[in-house]
């Protein structure tokens, strides 16, 4: 009985092995997402393979991950993954926290892509590195290959998956080269410091910024600075983001005339691989009707 048990042990594991070594409960292999944009990304490099799943870590209202504080329910969805996926450059403060309840979960970290020049204000890197379509590009790459080696039972998955996206992002950047790269007013004010990398892409110049931390309305000197730049430029627009408040930019546009639009830092959105590329293309159509 002892042998038969023990051979059955033996087929057990070898059916767990064969479906992907998968820690959850269907034997999937469980690929978990730090926030929205690495989600996106990894969808589509998961795309068609019935056996690798993506979750993504925390909900899609929480955003960006500003001082962002794991709760019971996050940890539980890591203990089932096989991979986490971050973006790293500093994004994900709670990082060693996962890493010390969960020393053993293999992370890869996207701020690793090669050719991405991070961009320092004020001594700390910015990390919303996938609003330029460039960087997100390379940061597909590095998934791609990271995916391949950890999990080598898909890489041929996912390689055609990245080449396809990677194929449709390129497409997506010369659309939107051709449609900013000539627009005639270059000059605006954004929501929060969410576009360094969208700007520099675009060679789009951010006069102001109303929330260096978003939820933390700028003080009165702070208004008063923005209201003086906007004042200076021909094309006076304010950028909200869907996700926060516009109230002060409501009050900016009143004392000084400005037009409100609104650009999205794609930190949150609807569950479809298409979701970046649909959000570019109608942030290209926003800053086109802004800044004609």
């Amino acid at each position: 009985m002892k042998k038969i048990f023990a051979l059955m042990l033996i087929v057990l594991c070898g059916l767990m092995i064969g479906c992907g070594g998968g820690k959850g409960t269907d034997g999937k292999f469980r690929i978990v997402t730090s926030f929205y944009p690495i989600y996106i990304d990894a969808l589509n490099l998961a795309g068609g393979i019935d056996d690798v799943e993506v979750v993504n870590l925390t909900k899609p209202t929480v955003g960006c991950l500003h001082d962002y504080q794991l709760t019971t329910e996050d940890m539980k969805t890591l203990e089932t993954a096989d991979i986490l996926i971050v973006n790293g450059f500093g994004m994900e403060s709670f990082l060693d926290k996962v890493t010390a309840a969960q020393p053993s979960l293999k992370i890869i970290d996207l701020s690793k892509a090669e050719d991405i020049s991070p961009i320092v204000e004020n001594g700390v890197v910015n990390p919303h590195v996938w609003l330029s379509v460039t960087y997100d590009k390379r940061q597909v790459v590095e998934l791609s290959n990271r995916l391949s080696e950890l999990d080598k039972d898909h890489a041929l998955n996912y390689r055609k998956n990245a080449l396809s996206y990677v194929t449709r992002l390129d497409a997506l950047r010369e659309e939107m080269h051709n449609a900013l790269d000539f627009l005639p007013n270059k000059d605006i004010v954004t929501f929060h410091e969410a576009f360094p990398y969208f700007a520099k892409e675009f060679d789009l110049n951010v006069i102001a910024v109303i929330e260096r931390e978003p939820g933390i309305e700028p003080t009165p000197k702070e208004l008063q600075e923005t209201i003086e730049k906007l004042n200076a430029v021909e094309t006076k627009v304010i950028f909200t983001e869907p996700q926060y408040s516009a109230k002060a930019a409501e009050t900016l546009a009143r004392e000084t005339g400005a037009k409100i639009y609104v650009l999205d830092p794609i930190v949150s959105g609807e569950d479809d691989p298409d979701a970046y590329i649909n959000a570019m293309t109608q942030n290209m159509k926003t800053l086109q009707t802004a800044l004609k």
